[in-house]
């Protein structure tokens, strides 16, 4: 067995032993009524969400499911707005909504520090992580990116068919969240499979489930272990010697905060840029104008995080409470949209338009509160360089076959498929 194969007692335990679990029931399957039957795992929602949420901003702007042992899902940015900021009432303790439940004894690092910490131990958590993510450190990765991202559509030479999702933008975050943790390059395609085990295999039964995760866990411990043997300047080392109240952190801490990182900082951001050049793709007019006009590019992508966000967080109630016309009880999910936020048209004006020079655009794709995303300055100069690069190795370009776009399921959505016509510039 490989050095990265032997995890810890701590980092396998099974749901039956940590938490509430439910049998590992199917927790998919078709959808009988939105309003009362919701679930975000299936294809309709993955394919297309937003006239659904648009429904039911209308009809029941807080939705209920029998599902996942009980859910909820607002939909009106008020009622989002004040649950990410409400930790009195609603927990951090998990962020994925599952068949399992985490103890609450769980508090106060959970399982991925400090997106699974609520206060006051999240705020010291967090700042640990801030300085390698300020715009300054932002900015020395910058050059690495774009010779990256130049790099992938050099390897397009001769072909008039790529696939953007999976041949360009996964590719960028990967890469960005391996140097930011001193990872190998040569292991990257790992990442997309530990992402998905993450984030989109809640349906799988428990044990398997719990399999998947020990080797994400027994690969970054492994890793912490060769960075502490062999010290150098990159993220790993930093949080393998970090300490916190006066004691280094645990191997718990670290490796539930690379997990984060390496899964929030990949999939969002690959969500993100596929999405962009989806829409980019399917509106010529968009799409020539930001190759005429390339200064408008950052308002653009604020544009385009608003409209086609990624992420749907997740909360738990504390205590059983009547709250805001509904009767919710301790332990249930919340699903935190944020892509149903940023449509809401009480809060945006054409909410339902992708207007690309909008003006005054305060949107929720990095969320709200104390857990706003720690990594969206990288995110966001990730997202520039991309569609900066693209646009200008490659400013024609068209869907080959809307069919055939796919988009992920479950709690970040965003191409997993994007067949594109292209003709290079020159």
């Amino acid at each position: 067995m490989a050095a990265h194969d032997r995890v810890p007692d701590e980092f396998c335990e099974t749901r039956e032993e940590t938490g509430v679990g439910l049998g590992g029931e199917i927790i998919t399957g078709p959808v009988s009524d939105w309003a009362t039957d919701f679930s975000h795992m299936e294809p309709e929602w993955a394919d297309d969400p937003y006239p659904i949420q648009d429904e039911l901003r209308r009809r029941c702007p807080i939705a209920r499911t029998e599902r996942f042992g009980g859910a909820w899902l607002p939909t009106r940015y008020e009622d989002v707005s004040a649950i990410a900021y409400d930790t009195e009432r609603f927990s951090s303790r998990s962020v994925i909504v599952d068949n399992f439940r985490p103890p609450r004894d769980a508090a106060p690092i959970g399982g991925a520090p400090p997106i699974t910490c609520d206060p006051p131990f999240h705020h010291n958590a967090r700042k640990l992580l801030l300085s390698a993510f300020t715009k300054t450190s932002v900015a020395k990765q910058e050059d690495k990116t774009r010779a990256f991202c130049h790099s992938l559509i050099d390897s397009f030479e001769g072909q008039d068919l790529v696939d953007a999702a999976s041949g360009y933008a996964q590719h960028i975050p990967m890469r960005a969240m391996a140097d930011l943790l001193g990872l190998p390059p040569e292991d990257a395609p790992q990442f997309r499979e530990f992402v998905e085990d993450t984030l989109e295999g809640i349906n799988l039964p428990p044990d398997e489930h719990t399999e998947r995760m020990g080797k994400l866990s027994g690969y970054l411990l492994a890793q912490v272990h060769d960075h502490l043997d062999n010290p150098r300047e990159d993220l790993t080392t930093y949080l393998a010697d970090a300490r916190l109240y006066g004691a280094r952190l645990g191997e718990k801490h670290v490796v539930g905060s690379m997990i984060l990182l390496l899964v929030a900082g990949i999939d969002t951001t690959w969500s993100a840029i596929g999405a962009s050049l989806w829409h980019l793709a399917r509106t010529p007019s968009d799409r020539s104008r930001l190759v005429a006009e390339p200064s408008l590019l950052p308002t653009a992508i604020e544009e385009f995080l608003r409209a086609y966000a990624p992420v749907t967080m997740a909360r738990l109630v504390k205590e059983d409470m009547h709250w805001r016309g509904v009767d919710m009880k301790a332990d249930d999910w919340i699903l935190l949209s944020f892509p149903a936020a940023n449509r809401d048209p009480a809060q945006f004006d054409r909410a339902d338009e992708v207007i690309i020079d909008r003006e005054v655009n305060r949107h929720a794709a990095f969320g709200l509160g104390h857990h706003r995303c720690l990594g969206a300055h990288l995110a966001r100069m990730e997202l520039r360089v991309a569609l900066e690069v693209w646009l200008e190795r490659i400013p024609t370009f068209s869907l080959a076959d809307p069919q055939a776009v796919t988009w992920s399921t479950g709690q970040v959505r965003g191409p997993r498929t994007l067949p594109l016509l292209i003709r290079p510039a020159g």
